[in-house]
């Protein structure tokens, strides 16, 4: 019999790893990605909960852990850059393993390609869909004929535009911008620690990651900027006035943002939908319900698409009920997680001195509770 043939657009985490199942499961999987190659560089990512056991299965765990970042603490500056809180990363409880993003995305695709088709430098631009299949229209490619359609395709997604309408129906905005840009080696003295520093509504990050260190800028404008995804000018600009009056190294990270071509830069969101699918074409990842700051993104798109795969195997010939049960599992996870993104955006950026003070206050219970758990599991293991 034909293997029925499934077009995933995007090839970042959840891609790959649907593409990966679906390939095991008797299905005959396309990705297709917008740019020309897997996308380089990006904020490390903690692949951790549900994700595990997915990377478990697909054989990448050690792979994972060999190109872990070697983050072990967390140090949180004051306004001045004084060091006020000094933090372990993990608590040596549940297993999670930090990588960089572009790792996680490599180490996904070169798991799936063996029986995968990927396409790269192309993207949809039409979308037909009858009782029977997709027409789907390329931008570079010739126009196929899939069974299913998945939107992999991000927070700004193509394929929930074409079939579901609009983003601004499904989006909504926390405040807070976020924008990122990649140092020299030598920018960290410390490889093993990540650096913090809060002023009111804004947050500054040294992140060592693995070969490459990061600044991230989390912050709210005094002014909102323009939605202009395009326009890098505006974007250096937003960032420069959001820490012109920051100390600390803040000067010399915001004039590496201003001298990089093209630094990542944009609106903190959540994707907050009625339903996932329609008709053949469903969605998943940040597509389907983004949770902006709570780093569970790439884990959920993980454990999405392990679910997703698993409802097609269980339901072959009814992708109207595969998609439901699919939808029911991960929405058990998602709501839980949106309902509570807007205290984590004050707790992480506070507005005022006073809110800074109760965030530390709450940092250091969670050290004192890190640092028991941590001494416990020690017991454990020579008792």
């Amino acid at each position: 019999m034909k293997k029925p043939e499934v077009l995933v657009v995007g090839a970042g985490i959840a891609g790959p790893t649907l593409a990966y199942w679906l390939a095991r499961n008797g299905y005959r999987p396309t990705v297709v990605e917008r740019a020309r190659h897997l996308r380089s560089g990006g904020s490390a990512i903690v692949v951790k909960g549900p994700a595990i056991p997915v990377a478990e299965h697909m054989g990448v765990l050690p792979r994972l852990r060999e190109l872990a970042t070697r983050n072990r603490s967390l140090t949180l500056l004051d306004p001045a850059g004084t060091p006020v809180l000094r933090l372990p990363s993990s608590s040596g409880g549940a297993p999670a393993v930090e990588v960089t993003r572009a790792d996680l995305s490599e180490v996904l695709h070169r798991s799936a390609r063996g029986d995968v088709e990927f396409v790269f430098d192309d993207t949809v631009t039409a979308l037909d869909q009858d009782d029977g299949g997709v027409d789907v229209t390329f931008g570079r490619s010739a126009p196929r004929r899939f069974d299913l359609v998945v939107g992999a395709d991000g927070m700004h997604s193509t394929v929930r535009r074409l079939v579901f309408g609009p983003e601004r129906q499904f989006v909504g905005d926390l405040g807070l911008y976020g924008a990122t840009v990649p140092l020299d080696p030598d920018a960290v003295d410390d490889p093993t620690e990540l650096t913090m520093l809060t002023a009111p509504n804004r947050m500054l990050v040294v992140h060592p990651s693995r070969t490459t260190p990061l600044a991230i800028f989390t912050f709210r404008a005094a002014l909102p900027a323009p939605h202009d995804r395009k326009n890098v000018a505006l974007h250096k600009q937003t960032v420069a006035d959001a820490y012109a009056d920051v100390r600390w190294r803040a000067p010399e990270l915001v004039a590496a943002y201003l001298a990089h071509p093209a630094p990542f830069f944009d609106p903190l969101t959540t994707v907050r939908m009625p339903s996932w699918s329609h008709g053949r074409v469903v969605l998943l990842g940040d597509a389907a319900a983004a949770t902006a700051l709570l780093g569970d993104g790439s884990s959920l798109a993980m454990a999405g698409a392990y679910a997703l795969a698993e409802e097609l195997a269980s339901h072959h010939g009814d992708h109207s009920r595969a998609f439901a049960g699919y939808e029911s599992r991960l929405r058990r996870e998602v709501r839980p997680r949106q309902r509570r993104v807007g205290l984590l955006a004050r707790l992480m950026v506070p507005s005022t001195r006073s809110g800074l003070a109760v965030r530390n206050a709450v940092g250091r219970a969670i050290g004192r509770t890190n640092r028991i758990t941590s001494r416990e599991i020690a017991d454990r293991k020579t008792g």
